[in-house]
């Protein structure tokens, strides 16, 4: 039984009469929401083929326009991989001193991109890494309540974090100081205050650096100017809080996930709604997307994870080992992802198995509580998990363990090394890799994202900024 899921029936029916007929460019839906429920787990298909031209798609930005009106899929193919090329050799041309473009260097970008976006590549970068020192650590301090997500900018210049008390920051790297603050509301202020007036949740950060999109949990996704900080526009639609936001790489095209269970997308251009995807019996908790038009998440308790194949209006559901709460994901390149459950397990999977291809079990330890002295030991669990994409590095951090740790993944992606743990005290609610590797950023508060269970008096509401510059290079 395969675990590809898709609709069928007269949908199949019309998409073969239609195969080969040109059809117009699709624009932005707008009006009335256009619902997909994703079909059950029982049905058969046959699977999808995994090796397409990702290349040229990841330069589309998936929006309409003259140039594409009436083209088939054929034609349009073509078109985006002239137009990638004449990129590539601009590129080239300006790295060059004699303006001439280097063939060999324009085809070994070619086959690196190739195998990028396959899942292929794997940059060997976990040996290198020195494990950084206390000192070496940027601290950033002006949340007053826990920090609940962080994102950096692709230059490495900025981060932005959100926090229980409703507010966003963003901060210098350069220069380690506050560079703008978005103070949160009170509630019933939504129609004039220029912000959050609830937990923010959720951040995502546009791969130009263009925008920013925040997620509370009064289901507002805001659209920020990432640059000075101004509002541009708020998304409503979703139900319950925002758990969960990310840009597809390369375009403006917006994934959201909450806890009503769906995932909607959104086109942050033409500040338009798309569509609405359901499938997760649970709180959807983590969502994330790569140059590929797909979007991954964790169903939490339905103990799945899913991949959204939006074109092909289809779903892979991904079964954890046992019956856990999978409470984050992350994408380490096209074709692998690692996941942190709350019985203390990382897994490790590949797209095209239904089982994870490896799970560390107890990967945070245990730890002894007064309140667990009768039971025996007390299960760490997963709270976030980032990975330095198409690289052979990933992180992970446990609810109670007061550390982060680095792990390497093998090149069949069937083991897990542990490379350093990084103490940090309280719930780091947030990991994320700089795109260049050179830092890992952490979400520190006293109390988890999603609730109120325990909480850490000992912890910084913080940022912490852990530099890898000396190791990867």
């Amino acid at each position: 039984m395969s675990f590809f899921i898709k609709n069928k029936g007269k949908q199949s029916q019309n998409k073969k009469k239609q195969a080969g007929k040109k059809r117009p460019a699709e624009a932005p839906k707008k009006g009335a929401p256009h619902r997909k429920k994703f079909h059950g787990l029982n049905e058969e298909i046959e699977s999808d083929s995994e090796e397409e031209d990702h290349v040229t798609k990841s330069h589309d930005q998936g929006y309409s326009s003259s140039e594409s009106d009436n083209e088939t899929a054929q034609e349009k193919k073509l078109r985006l991989a002239k137009q990638y090329l004449r990129h590539i050799e601009a590129e080239e041309r300006d790295n060059n001193i004699d303006d001439e473009v280097n063939r060999d260097a324009v085809s070994h970008r070619l086959k690196q991109d190739l195998l990028e976006q396959a899942g292929k590549l794997q940059k060997k970068l976990a040996e290198n890494i020195v494990p950084p020192s206390q000192e070496d650590l940027i601290l950033f301090r002006g949340h007053q309540l826990s920090v609940t997500c962080v994102v950096i900018s692709p230059d490495s210049q900025f981060v932005y974090s959100g926090s229980k008390d409703c507010s966003i920051i963003k901060w210098s790297l350069k220069e380690k100081r506050k560079v703008h603050v978005i103070h949160g509301g009170r509630k019933g202020t939504e129609k004039k205050h220029v912000g959050h007036t609830g937990h923010v949740l959720a951040m995502a950060l546009s791969s130009d650096g263009k925008y920013l999109a925040s997620g509370d949990a009064n289901k507002l996704i805001h659209i920020w100017d990432a640059g000075p900080m101004t509002l541009l526009h708020t998304f409503k639609g979703h139900r319950d809080a925002i758990s969960g936001l990310t840009f597809r790489k390369e375009t403006h095209q917006l994934y959201s996930c909450s806890h009503d269970r769906s995932v909607k997308i959104w086109n942050v251009d033409e500040r338009a709604y798309v569509e609405t995807l359901f499938g997760h019996q649970d709180k959807i908790t983590a969502i994330d997307s790569l140059s590929r038009e797909r979007a991954i998440t964790s169903g939490g308790r339905d103990s799945s994870i899913r991949i959204w194949k939006i074109i092909e209006e289809s779903q892979l559901v991904f079964n954890a080992h046992s019956m856990c709460s999978v409470d984050c994901v992350a994408l380490i390149n096209e074709a692998n992802f690692i996941s942190g459950a709350d019985d203390n397990s990382l897994s490790l999977w590949g797209a095209m198995k239904k089982k994870p291809l490896f799970t560390l079990k107890n990967a945070h330890g245990c730890q002894a509580t007064d309140e667990s002295k009768v039971e025996g030991q007390e299960e760490n669990w997963i709270t976030s998990v980032a990975a330095l994409h198409n690289s052979d590095v990933v992180a992970s951090a446990g609810s109670k363990d007061g550390s982060v740790r680095l792990w390497k993944c093998s090149a069949d992606y069937k083991k897990l090394e542990p490379i350093c743990a990084i103490p940090i005290v309280g719930f780091v609610n947030s990991l994320q890799f700089s795109s260049d590797g050179r830092y890992l950023i952490a979400g520190v508060g006293q109390e988890h994202r999603l609730g109120r269970w325990w909480s850490n008096k000992k912890a910084k509401n913080s940022i912490h900024v852990i530099p890898l510059a000396t190791a990867v290079k």
